[in-house]
């Protein structure tokens, strides 16, 4: 059994439905003795209302869960992501079924699975002016129609070159779906250990995406630019000012987050259903095209 003492239910104010079943959550988790508080999110705070608790309860989209992980991991606090948003890459659980495995984990016949995060910090003067961890991804950008950036890549020591382009991301596999997919990057299965370094539009053909294992850090210069200096995101919610001559350095956290419900198989149901992937045509006789055998 899982011993939860004090939940945090975590209510995206742009979701309609996510009170109601965060009232009845809450009334669940009462009358199995677990003290159950409600909080509030934006989509836009950076508070962290987490230090209490030891069981956190997302209701809204995978941004809500973004916003989640980056203060639970730390703390080894599991999420329990109910998904009320559009992709649900990450919630797995459905509003309609929440109840059989959050009973599951309560009752220690469901576990956590464990996701990496990125730590990245910012270094400027040899001072370290910046840091925090990230689900999805790091992204340098600059805001503006026609802004590039020009970037100085490293792995490891081994130098990729200067990048010039409207950004680079780097993305976990976990964030391996979202904007550095939509960058042309590869889809990544999130029980691996690894980056996606994933340019955006850049001037060069041959700066292609690349997968790096997460055991290494990355380590990107920012270089002079005609106009303004970029700016680094995390997770699109976490935004920090860069400055020609900062280094941001990107490695794997030392602690993971632990997801409930969201084994994989919801990673590749959410493949199939959101990214709408459908291989070949299926005959009557439950065969494929290719003639081979389909499950």
């Amino acid at each position: 059994m899982h011993k939860v003492r004090k939940a945090l239910a975590v209510v995206n104010t742009w979701k309609k439905e996510a009170k109601g079943i965060a009232a009845e959550i809450r009334a669940e988790l009462l009358a199995r003795g677990v003290s159950c508080d409600i909080y509030t999110y934006d989509g836009l705070s950076s508070d962290n209302p987490f230090d209490s608790c030891d069981f956190a309860i997302t209701l809204g989209g995978d941004g809500t869960v973004l916003y989640a992980a980056r203060h639970c991991a730390s703390r080894n606090i599991p999420v329990f992501p109910v998904n009320l948003g559009e992709f649900g890459f990450i919630a797995g659980i459905q509003p309609g079924f929440w109840r059989e495995p959050l009973t599951e984990y309560l009752d220690g016949k469901k576990h956590a699975m464990e996701r990496m995060l990125l730590s990245v910090r910012v270094l400027r003067d040899g001072r370290t002016i910046y840091t925090s961890d990230a689900l999805n991804d790091a992204v340098i950008s600059v805001n503006g129609i026609a802004s590039i950036v020009n970037l100085a890549i490293t792995f490891n020591g081994q130098s990729f070159g200067e990048y010039k382009a409207d950004g680079v991301i780097v993305a976990t596999p976990t964030g391996s779906t979202a904007y550095a997919a939509a960058a042309g990057g590869p889809i990544v299965a999130p029980d691996v250990s690894a980056f996606v370094f994933a340019p955006i539009c850049p001037f060069s053909l041959s700066n292609r995406p690349i997968v790096l294992p997460s055991t290494g850090i990355l380590t990107i210069t920012v270089m002079p630019v005609r106009k303004k200096a970029p700016v680094l995101t995390l997770d699109g919610q976490e935004v920090f000012p860069l400055e020609v001559g900062d280094f941001v350095e990107v490695r794997e956290a030392s602690n993971r987050i632990r997801l409930i419900g969201c084994d994989p198989d919801v990673f590749y149901t959410a493949l199939r259903s959101k990214l709408n992937w459908s291989g070949s045509p299926v005959s009557a006789n439950g065969f494929s095209g290719q003639g081979e055998p389909h499950a």
